[in-house]
């Protein structure tokens, strides 16, 4: 990173009120963001102008990349069936060598690796469906092959790797050799200023000393991707990727942590001490380790989303079947209302899902190098807290049989459903790859950038006054035209007549309700000013209602591409169109909820109880 983007990112937001710990953690952030301006439909929906065309028509996977996806994920889940006992797993907390042997030849840890470095050079898309079959069926399995491909050593190789680094080492990660990713340390969550891991150049080599916390695939890689400090001039804490080799004489395995649930995940803390390591090894360039971090999991974070989705959809299988077998006063407890809506919003909730996985997918299929970061962002915000609500109803839903084990409900003659593991394997997911607090404050500082871009200067007061006064004109010129616009009752456009009539009266919701998102958040801008950031609470309802608009037009485009693609019968496309227009209806519910919070100031009455406490 050059001084330029630096200073850059000084002039967008006023750091000059924060201490040096807040001022370095929000430069180092700023300075690693994607520099390119995000245009995106999420983007678009943040602002008030949602790009439909963008989305419509809904991108479609080509009949020979969906053969080729159908043919792995055949040979997957025979494989799955034959070599994988979930409840074994769990019980043991191993993987067995076995299946690990049996994944490596299918092909199972190269699924995106290109041909010529040994994978099988699948699409995104196809990616994102086997992770829906992993994790419908056990979530040790999808962390493995997640934490190897989509934040392990083959994704950053692939974006960031020279010709030399990916000659080297994708090969071997697509024979099955496990990499791993290690950014956490004891101090260190998602303020890298904090990182003590440090790498001090020596010749031809860095020597690398520190220790990593959580290193999902840790205690069973080959190879580690390690974040480390490279301090430079004027840069004290300028951080670089190094690929790290385990067998390398200093690296240490000094703990393997255990968890509630994914009994199996091979996760531990990892000792660095004087570990030579190759200039050669640096990845993507010395000083840009975060720029490597931050990119890696923008376009592998789709990836827990589809493991999501594959849990409901399993969810949903197990719910459904028990809402018609299991009698309680004389009728099936799905004839019962208050299951019966629960079924319903698990349904529709999972729709949505699997809609937002294949739309983000195709755009990574269209360009491995898509400004996802938004899409990708929501997509795991949304489905993650969706999937636990759903994993919680299919509890609720099974009673006593969801808290009773699949071992104990074999053992007394049942059928061994396993929703308690399933329950303590998805806990998780909202802290999995950004909690849902970061998620929401990342969605919140892209959907802010470009009102930033026109009147960050204007508050910040550590420019000159004719640089602030210069600024202020220009957003007033500007605001003066759109906020006005912003209240008009547009629609949708002509994008709407691309979908089934019953549906187009849903995307110009989404449209009026984008114009009224960005009417709000414009106005929360101008009532708090530089304050606005440390209301974290409020931003969360704004990226909420922007999450719930860009997850209902995935949807409704989804929607129409089943109906028009395939030769769904007319009943089929009935029930269909009742789902996606009652998905709609919850939208309503939730987006109003979340306006309504809006205004109700609570806010700031928990920040004076919270300090109390």
């Amino acid at each position: 990173m050059n001084s330029t983007t630096l200073e850059e990112a000084k002039t967008l937001i006023d750091t000059s009120r924060m201490n040096a710990g807040q001022r370095a953690a929000l430069e180092m952030a700023e300075a690693a963001r994607d520099e390119r301006r995000n245009t995106g439909l999420a983007a678009g929906i943040f602002f008030g102008d949602p790009d439909f065309d963008r989305l419509l028509p809904f991108p479609k996977q080509s009949v020979e990349d969906h053969d080729q996806g159908d043919a792995f994920l055949h040979r997957l889940e025979a494989v799955l069936d034959q070599f994988a006992d979930p409840d074994a797993i769990d019980a043991t907390g191993e993987i067995p060598d076995e299946l690990l042997n049996e994944l490596a030849k299918l092909g199972a840890f190269g699924i995106k690796i290109p041909v010529r470095y040994g994978g099988l050079g699948l699409s995104q898309t196809n990616y994102s469906r086997a992770a829906m079959l992993l994790g419908s069926r056990c979530g040790n399995l999808a962390a493995l092959l997640s934490a190897h491909q989509s934040i392990g050593a083959p994704q950053p190789l692939i974006l960031f790797g020279t010709e030399e680094q990916k000659a080297k080492y994708l090969p071997r990660c697509a024979r099955g050799e496990i990499s791993a990713f290690a950014l956490t340390e004891n101090d260190v969550g998602s303020d890298p200023a904090r990182m003590k891991t440090e790498a001090v150049l020596d010749g031809d080599d860095y020597i690398l000393n520190g220790e990593k916390l959580w290193c999902t695939n840790g205690t069973k890689a080959g190879m580690i991707v390690v974040m480390a400090k490279t301090p430079l001039p004027g840069k004290p804490h300028a951080t670089s990727a190094f690929i790290v080799e385990t067998s390398w004489p200093g690296v240490e395995i000094i703990h393997r942590c255990r968890f509630m649930g994914l009994k199996a995940l091979y996760n531990g803390v990892i000792r660095f001490e004087n570990v030579r390591v190759p200039v050669t090894n640096v990845l993507g360039g010395v000083g840009r380790g975060l720029k490597v971090a931050l990119t890696t999991l923008n376009t592998g974070r789709i990836t827990l989303p589809a493991a999501c989705t594959g849990l409901s959809q399993r969810c949903l299988d197990i719910s459904t079947r028990w809402a018609k077998s299991r009698e309680q006063w004389g009728q099936p407890i799905g004839r019962h209302a208050a299951v019966a809506d629960k079924l319903s919003r698990m349904a529709a909730d999972t729709f949505a899902m699997e809609s937002v996985v294949r739309y983000v997918s195709a755009l990574v299929d269209k360009d491995k190098h898509a400004d996802v970061r938004l899409e990708a962002a929501i997509g795991k915000l949304w489905s993650s807290e969706k999937s636990w609500r759903i994993m919680d109803d299919t509890m609720q839903i099974r009673g006593g049989r969801g808290f009773e084990t699949a071992q104990s409900l074999k053992a007394r003659g049942e059928v061994p459903e396993p929703v308690e593991r399933l329950f303590r394997d998805s806990r998780i997911n909202t802290i999995f790859e950004g909690s849902s607090e970061i998620m929401r404050l990342f969605i919140a500082r892209e959907a802010l950038e470009p009102h930033l871009r026109l009147g960050a200067e204007a508050v910040n007061s550590t420019l000159p006054w004719k640089v602030r006064a210069k600024a202020a004109m220009r957003a007033a010129r500007f605001y003066a035209t759109w906020y006005p616009m912003k209240w008009l009752p547009f629609g949708s456009g002509d994008a709407k007549e691309l979908l089934h009539p019953d549906l187009q009266a849903d995307l110009d919701a989404v449209a009026r309700l984008s114009r009224k998102l960005a009417r709000d958040l414009f106005l929360a801008m101008a009532m708090n000013g530089p304050k606005l950031e440390k209301r974290q609470v409020l931003l969360g309802h704004f990226v909420d209602v922007g999450a719930e608009l860009f997850v209902w037009s995935c949807a409704l485009a989804h929607a129409e591409s089943k109906i028009t693609d395939s030769s769904m019968p007319e009943a089929e496309i009935g029930k269909l169109v009742r789902l996606v227009k009652f998905f709609g209806k919850i939208t309503r519910e939730r987006i109003a909820a979340s306006f309504a919070k809006l205004h109700a100031g609570i806010d700031s009455e928990s920040w004076k109880v919270a300090q109390e406490l």
